[in-house]
């Protein structure tokens, strides 16, 4: 038993998974943000990168990441960027990082539920939000229950207008919910592989990828709470029919995704455009897969800078000439 616990010690002080781990909490920290860790009193413990100072010249933006890996490996490479604009707030999701819970809702309204009350305790009132994959899931609730809180809304290769029944009509490569959780998780070098090759749309030689560097990922990412992950995923199509899904209407959204994404397929993307009608804004990045968040990272962030930070509402209206309009000497009586 000593032996088991002395190998696997220093298997992870070897671990570039675990080296990498430390390069990016660096990096958070470099960048302003600190860990924090708020207890939601009810059997919940949500683990939070905030802002050290936050600047009230600057709105806020959470960025809320997929099923991949922690909040870290998901959003250190876009961070520097877009630090300067936002107070930027990064939440692990349940179960994942240190995040948890001993209740037993697996459901992404949930998980919600849960980052908006993180959001709350940091006095947090008004947020954009990007969600990535199944952050996507998670922002789009987000959205849904607390549209009041919520400015810009970004959806990235989430499908959230999937249904039950598109599991039996052939709609995802992979039909059996249970092997698309093994594969999700991974828990062996194999099922990693699997999961490369489905996220990128030109994957590197997976044969050629050591076994040892992949099972160190595994080790170090994928080991916890690997049967509670799981049923995140079993959640998601549980009941699920697009006319049950409510709709974002009073936030701009930017749908993005991958031309060849083999995990949500392009289809979704445009469900849901259609779900959301003219609110909405669906972009396409060619050439890529789920994963264009790395494939095309240049691309990526053009849109990400284009839609929550350049953008500007259009100018209002004035208001239609009447001559014998009386003015008010309240302003606000004579808005358009």
């Amino acid at each position: 038993m000593i032996l088991q616990f002395l190998k696997k010690k220093m298997t992870r002080c070897f671990s570039l998974t675990e080296a990498k781990n430390w390069c990016y909490r660096f990096s958070f920290n470099k960048s302003g943000l600190r860990s924090t860790i708020t207890d939601l009193q009810d059997g919940t413990i949500m683990h939070c990168w905030v802002p050290k100072i936050r600047k009230d010249s600057k709105p806020n933006l959470l960025l809320i990441h997929g099923l991949g890996a922690n909040a870290m490996w998901q959003w250190g490479d876009i961070l520097r960027q877009m630090i300067p604009y936002f107070n930027i707030f990064i939440p692990d999701l349940l179960f994942f990082g240190e995040s948890y819970t001993t209740r037993p809702e697996r459901s992404e309204s949930f998980q919600a539920q849960c980052v908006m009350r993180v959001m709350e305790k940091n006095s947090v009132r008004k947020l954009s939000l990007v969600g990535l994959s199944y952050g996507g899931f998670v922002g789009y609730c987000l959205a849904a229950q607390f549209s009041e809180a919520i400015e810009r809304v970004m959806i990235c290769c989430a499908g959230v207008c999937m249904e039950e029944k598109d599991l039996k009509e052939g709609v995802f490569r992979v039909s059996d919910l249970e092997e698309a959780a093994r594969i999700l998780v991974p828990q062996t070098p194999e099922k990693l592989r699997e999961l490369m090759g489905f996220s990128l749309f030109k994957p590197p030689p997976l044969s050629l990828l050591p076994s040892c560097l992949l099972a160190d990922f595994i080790g170090v990412m994928c080991t916890e709470y690997t049967e509670e992950k799981k049923e995140l995923i079993r959640a998601i199509p549980n009941d699920r029919k697009i006319s049950n899904i409510p709709k974002i209407t009073q936030q701009p959204t930017l749908i993005l995704w991958g031309e060849y994404d083999q995990i949500f397929p392009l289809e979704l993307g445009h469900r849901l455009k259609r779900h959301l009608g003219d609110n909405a804004h669906l972009v396409v990045i060619k050439d890529a897969g789920h994963a264009f968040n790395i494939e095309k990272p240049k691309e990526y962030y053009k849109h990400l800078k284009s839609f929550l930070v350049d953008w500007r509402p259009p100018p209002a209206r004035p208001p239609p000439k009447n001559e014998n309009r009386t003015l008010s000497c309240n302003a606000a009586e004579v808005q358009p």
